[in-house]
């Protein structure tokens, strides 16, 4: 496995998604915005915590899910396209992420 700054980042690889899967992809994000942006709006009209909570962990749970979709398209191409080409390491890349994913 090559050597990687930032403890671990394989932010020096990159990943062409299809069409489908890339605004899949946005629109979850762009919606888990519109939240946040709906929470900084709750915040700025001092709403009451437990309502502001609950939207926080609405945001949580959306980004659980993207990640669960993320991680999904992730084996299906990345992993598995390594492992075809013989390229093993990917299966430590894999434990490390999913051990950091996991804290």
């Amino acid at each position: 496995m090559e050597s990687q700054a930032a403890g671990n980042c394989s932010c020096h690889k990159t990943k062409e998604r299809d069409e489908k899967e890339y605004k899949d992809l946005m629109n979850r994000l762009k919606r888990i915005e519109g939240q946040v942006r709906g929470i900084q709006g709750m915040l700025e009209k001092d709403a009451y915590c437990a309502d502001i909570l609950i939207q926080v962990s609405a945001v949580n749970a959306a980004l659980n899910s993207f990640n669960k979709v993320l991680l999904g398209n992730h084996l299906r191409s990345c992993v598995a396209e390594n492992i075809r080409q013989g390229n093993d390491e990917i299966i430590d890349e894999l434990v490390i992420l999913l051990q950091r994913l996991m804290k």
